[in-house]
């Protein structure tokens, strides 16, 4: 059967796999120091960064309308996928729900079939769920055994990050000030790991490479079996930290794929400037 699966602009991909006919994006908006990014094709990720360093507000994102996710549903596909952001981080799977809704009022006769999926997670997570499904799809299998199959992968799949600074964290209020002035001054960072879409602290190291190596550490504690794995790793305009991680990785483990991708602008927003996001 034929397929599309429908992305929001948190799924980092690289130009070959945004070619891909089977995969479209609706884009995410995004707010900093009066200014509108739309997070497509146009976004310049330097000038982006620079903009949010200089605004002393935290950047907003605004996720795309129902109406722009009933779009993405036309055309002549009879299977339609839709995977986005954490319902617990982003309005996006809601919007992309009330937008499937709307399709099928508008359309009572049509035959396509469609399925929102919450990833619980974000950046590289939404794009190993949607490498997922477009694998399924193209063994052959049906709507329904897609839709089993994907969830019980994204029930399984781990995420975890270390952010190089924590100036969005301190803006938005995760951190108080006391608390974001004494990690700052101390050189700690923060292990963070994803819990069915929730954000959590797992831990924390003075420095950098410490905290990149605990978090490589604690992901294959708990993901023991990676040989037929994917390996995937969003950073923010950190090309070669990423495959450094990607190299502490492969020294205690075998993955069937390894995917490293810079992130796009909802991804740059929440990670900030030399972020790593992994998933597995």
């Amino acid at each position: 059967m034929s397929y599309k699966i429908v992305v929001d602009s948190c799924c980092d991909l690289t130009p070959e796999e945004k070619a891909d006919p089977h995969i479209q994006v609706v884009s995410l908006t995004l707010e900093v120091g009066g200014r509108t990014f739309i997070d497509d094709d146009t976004f310049d990720q330097a000038d982006y960064i620079a903009a949010v360093a200089a605004s002393p507000e935290c950047a907003h994102t605004a996720c795309p309308s129902p109406g722009a996710y009933k779009e993405s549903y036309e055309g002549p596909e009879e299977m339609v996928f839709v995977v986005t952001l954490s319902q617990h981080l982003s309005g996006s799977y809601n919007s992309a729900v009330v937008g499937k809704n709307l399709f099928e009022e508008e359309n009572p006769g049509s035959r396509k079939q469609i399925h929102v999926f919450s990833s619980d997670s974000a950046c590289c997570g939404e794009t190993q769920v949607a490498f997922r499904i477009r694998e399924l799809c193209e063994s052959g299998a049906g709507f329904e055994e897609i839709v089993s199959r994907t969830q019980d992968f994204l029930d399984h799949m781990k995420t975890y990050f270390v952010l190089h600074n924590l100036d969005t964290l301190k803006k938005n209020g995760r951190l108080t000030g006391l608390t974001a002035l004494l990690v700052t001054a101390l050189n700690i960072k923060l292990v963070m790991a994803g819990n069915h879409g929730v954000i959590v602290k797992i831990g924390q190291a003075r420095g950098l490479d410490r905290a990149l190596k605990a978090m490589v550490k604690k992901a294959l504690s708990d993901v023991p079996d990676t040989a037929d794995k994917t390996l995937a790793i969003t950073h923010v305009n950190c090309p070669e930290r990423a495959k450094w991680v990607r190299d502490l990785f492969l020294e205690s483990a075998t993955f069937r794929r390894v995917y490293i991708c810079n992130a796009a602008g909802v991804s740059t927003t929440y990670a900030g400037d030399g972020g790593i996001v992994v998933t597995i």
